[in-house]
């Protein structure tokens, strides 16, 4: 699979445009004091959909020629990128056609049929999840749209990158979560093109620790069933994910359950700002790693703030 260019990064962002927010950056003195770092955080959690998830399947929902849109987009997803494929999808005016584990929050069932997508329930694995996109692919000639293992999503999302450089000015690191690695992997494109020297972070959970194991043997290891509340990082990298991620990130970093409760507690209360267990992961690694990061000026994706408020962790 073709691996995206800054270039390609830069295509994505004029094409996606018209269709997303240009998400604020926030600060927290408070934060600032507590970690000893300069944090600049990029709230996806505000983007349409709530989460970065809309800027790769907008860009890869207009890329499509007219005949393939005809007939709909699918995919399979626990929540964030279905909301943001099936809002996309309304706005171009085509069906969008879901597989979705059963086990997802309802929060996300119920805003991916708001948006008006044909939801099909599976089992939480890889494989039914797997199956059954398949499967409907088969009955409606629906073109799939990856949730991240996919070059145009990847150019999407490293769109956040571009903003994120172009907002807060020079960084020393920039991290963000890690799941399938679309994030990452964008991210770490464009990042390293505009500054060499940044230093990339990916951060994930220790109970879905496929990309950390990946990353650090040099070789894609196979996932385990992961049993974490990051449902938004239950996938392991891609191929082409990894690829990237290998290439360009410089590390990646697991945190435990009660880190990423923590960390997402402390977003909530200091900043004001609804984020998900996912997006709390990212703030997770930098208290983690705050004695190497203290006094670096850091750039920290909050990735979304698609929460269930009835089954909140703390």
């Amino acid at each position: 699979m073709k691996i995206p260019t800054f270039k390609d990064i830069e295509s994505a962002h004029e094409r996606i445009r018209p269709y997303i927010h240009r998400t604020p950056v926030l600060t927290c003195s408070t934060i600032n004091g507590m970690t000893g770092a300069e944090l600049y955080f990029k709230c996806e959690n505000f983007q349409k959909g709530g989460a970065f998830k809309a800027r790769g399947a907008t860009n890869a929902v207009f890329s499509l020629t007219g005949e393939k849109a005809k007939r709909g987009v699918a995919t399979h997803s626990s929540g964030n990128h279905a909301a943001a494929l099936s809002l996309t999808a309304k706005k171009r005016g085509i069906k969008a056609y879901v597989a979705m584990p059963r086990t997802a929050p309802e929060m996300k069932k119920r805003i991916v049929a708001g948006y008006g997508a044909e939801i099909r329930f599976c089992e939480p694995t890889v494989e039914s999840r797997e199956e059954t996109c398949r499967n409907i692919i088969e009955e409606t000639g629906a073109t799939l749209i990856p949730s991240y293992n996919d070059f145009y999503i990847i150019s999407g999302h490293g769109t956040v990158a571009r903003e994120l450089l172009d907002q807060a000015g020079d960084l020393d690191v920039m991290l963000t979560c890690v799941g399938g690695g679309g994030l990452l992997s964008g991210i770490s494109i464009w990042a390293k093109h505009a500054k060499p020297g940044i230093r990339i972070i990916g951060g994930c959970p220790e109970n879905a620790d496929n990309s950390y194991r990946s990353f650090v043997t040099g070789k894609l290891q196979p996932p385990v069933p992961p049993n974490t509340i990051a449902d938004g990082l239950l996938m392991p990298l891609g191929d082409l994910t990894f690829k990237i991620i290998r290439q360009y990130a410089d590390e990646i970093v697991t945190v435990t359950e009660e880190e990423i409760i923590k960390a997402m507690q402390l977003i909530w209360e200091r900043m004001k700002i609804i984020i998900e267990p996912s997006s709390a992961v990212a703030m997770a690694a930098v208290t983690k790693k705050r004695k190497e990061l203290k006094n670096k000026k850091i750039g920290v994706i909050l990735s979304g703030g698609n929460v269930d408020l009835k089954r909140l962790p703390f």
